[in-house]
């Protein structure tokens, strides 16, 4: 999760459980805020700037990954953050956006292989399908190596 306020930029990872991130409308999400650090960084900015990115992604070398960007706000309903033991808080996000996050370069962690778009010692790559797609293809940068 990225978050941004008076100048000050933070992203931090958050995690839980399978169905940790619900779905709760057709463009709305929301997450438990469990204890932390304390330290606030992502919610204080979110309560002086809304706007959030968000990554998902599964080091596995293989699934895919999805970005977003929206509105967060905090909720601190108690019948709300009750349905979730061990919240403090729960975060919504109103999506405004979502898009694929490039496959390339994500390692498999658990299976500790590289990523096999990495350069290689001559300094070429393998084309990513991506780059082939009907809408990404034209508006790739002219000189783009993988630009087909």
């Amino acid at each position: 999760m990225a978050t941004a306020a008076e100048g000050a930029v933070d992203c931090s990872f958050k995690g839980g459980p399978p169905g940790f991130v619900r779905v709760t409308g057709p463009a709305t999400l929301e997450w438990p805020d469990y204890d932390g650090n304390s330290m606030y960084l992502s919610l204080g900015n979110i309560l002086k700037s809304p706007s959030i990115g968000m990554l998902f992604i599964a080091f596995d070398g293989k699934s895919l990954r999805l970005r977003l960007r929206g509105q967060a706000s905090l909720v601190e309903d108690p019948a709300r953050i009750a349905a979730s033991p061990g919240a403090r808080r729960l975060v919504s996000v109103a999506v405004t956006d979502i898009f694929p996050n490039c496959p390339r370069y994500i390692p498999d962690l658990a299976g500790g292989a590289p990523s096999v778009y990495l350069p290689q010692s001559d300094g070429s790559q393998i084309p990513p399908e991506w780059k082939g797609r009907d809408y990404i293809r034209d508006i790739l940068p002219r000189d783009d190596p993988h630009r087909v």
